[in-house]
Order: C-alpha cells, then structure tokens, then sequence
C-alpha cells in the first residue's frame, strides 16, 4: 500500500512541474512546496531532473517546426552564404551565447544553489518573480528575431542562469528579460523555450547515471519515476499551449498576482 501511495505522490509531482514548467510561476520552486506539503523528501536533484526533460520532450513537440527550419537554414547558410537564411543562423548562434550563462553557474555553484533550496526561500523569491512580472505586464516589444544581437541573447541567458534559483521562474526571467530589451512577445516566448532545450538536455545527459541509480531501488520506484516522466510531458504540452495563448493576450499581471499571494503563504505559514 504504501509503494502504491509513493507512485500516487510522485505521478501527482510529475504533472504538476510539468504544469508549472512553462509557465511564469516556477516550476522549482513549486516543486519544494509540494513535497513540504506531501511530506516528501526528494535527495538531491535527479527527480527535477526527470521532470524537466518531460517537459522538453513537450517543448520539442510544440517547436518542431521552427527547430527544423532553424537546423535546415543554418545549414544552409554555412553551405551557400544565402543570406535570406542569415537570421535563422545567427539565431541559433544567440541560443548557443545565451547558454553560456546557466551552463557555467549550474557547474559552479549548482552545490551552494541545492543548499539554498528552502521553503522560506522560495516563497521570498516567488514574491521578486511576481514584480518581475508585474514591472513587464503592458510592455509591447518591436524587435522581431532579425533584431536581435548578441548582446540580447547575453542578457536573456544571464536572466535564465538566475532562474537557476528555486523560486525565480525560468521562463518568466527569461520573457522579462527579453521583453525589457524591447522584443516582441512571440520572438521573447520562442528565444525563451528554445533557450530551454540545450540546457535541459545538457542536464539530463550530465545527470542520468544519477537518474537511473535513484529510479534503480523497487520496481515501484522504476514506476514511479517512469509515471512521473510521462505526466510531465502531458501537463507540459498542454500548459504551454495555453499559456502561449496567454501571451498573446497580455495577461502576464495575473501570474504576477498568482506569485505576490503564493509567496506571501510561503514566507508567513511554511
């Protein structure tokens, strides 16, 4: 019964980062929450892990498109210098520049982060999220995926390298970012969730020994984990479609509402 109960628990994590992965709330944060509430202690972070490479498979899904014009034009452009295929490969080069930032800090200082990864933390952090956000609410950007410089994909991955902090929402760091350097709401959402592939699977491959040894206790475990991975990317795919929908229409201050009241709960009763 209790191995039963441990598959409920973890399935029920799995949906709910996947839920909150996409979306400007951080899916970190919430994730120590719930296993405060649920009474769970998850060693380390191969749990997260898991979930989030769920959540790229959902992501690799939605952008599958962009990822095969971006791949095939900057091919192309390295073969015949076509310069209709220019922005395509200059884009790709400001996704490898704005995964600098987070890849450094998570080898450096991924040990002091996990340290920090408190409730009371997170609940403070959420709150910093929630201004972000609310500072960001009525912006409208012009500067469209030609626009972009190096220096835009630096400032965005320094952004997303914050996140690294339970609490700061990845994409909403990275939506803030972009969107304060003045780009649209379609170009920041795409640099944001395509900037989202390289470091998450960078993490799954520098981290699955780990992954497998965790799952490797029980048959149940094994369940557990393999539940846990598909429901996150079920909630994923559908959380992200509805909050690009979101996006479209301006709503960002209703996360940012969402993040003053949960944060607030956090610091005052956890």
């Amino acid at each position: 019964m209790e191995e039963i109960w441990l598959i409920i628990k973890y399935l029920f994590l799995g949906i709910f980062q996947g839920f909150t992965e996409p979306i400007p709330i951080s899916s970190s944060g919430h994730l120590v929450i719930v296993q405060e509430l649920l009474g769970l202690n998850l060693k380390g972070l191969t749990f997260e892990v898991l979930v989030n490479f769920g959540s790229l498979v959902a992501v690799l899904i939605i952008y599958r498109e962009d990822l095969i014009r971006l791949i095939k034009n900057g091919i192309g452009f390295v073969m015949t210098k076509d310069r209709r295929q220019k922005d395509d490969f200059d884009f790709i080069l400001y996704l490898i520049i704005g995964t600098v930032p987070a890849g450094v800090l998570g080898v450096l200082l991924g040990d002091a982060i996990e340290s920090i990864s408190g409730v009371q933390t997170v609940g403070i952090t959420l709150i910093i999220t929630g201004i972000a956000l609310w500072l960001i609410r009525n912006l409208k950007g012009r500067k469209g995926d030609g626009q972009m410089t190096w220096k835009d994909a630096l400032i965005v991955g320094i952004g997303q390298a914050v996140a690294l902090i339970p609490g700061i929402s990845r994409s909403g760091a990275t939506i803030v970012a972009a969107m304060f350097l003045g780009m649209k709401q379609e170009t920041a959402l795409r640099f944001s969730f395509l900037l989202f592939i390289p470091v998450s699977l960078g993490t799954m491959l520098l981290s699955i020994e780990e992954v497998i040894a965790d799952a490797g206790g029980s048959t149940g475990t094994w369940i557990a984990y393999v539940l846990a991975f598909a429901g996150s990317v079920v909630a994923s795919y559908y959380s992200l479609r509805w909050f690009m929908n979101i996006m479209e229409r301006g709503n960002l201050k209703y996360f940012a509402f969402y993040c003053f009241i949960v944060g607030g709960l956090v610091v005052l009763f956890l």
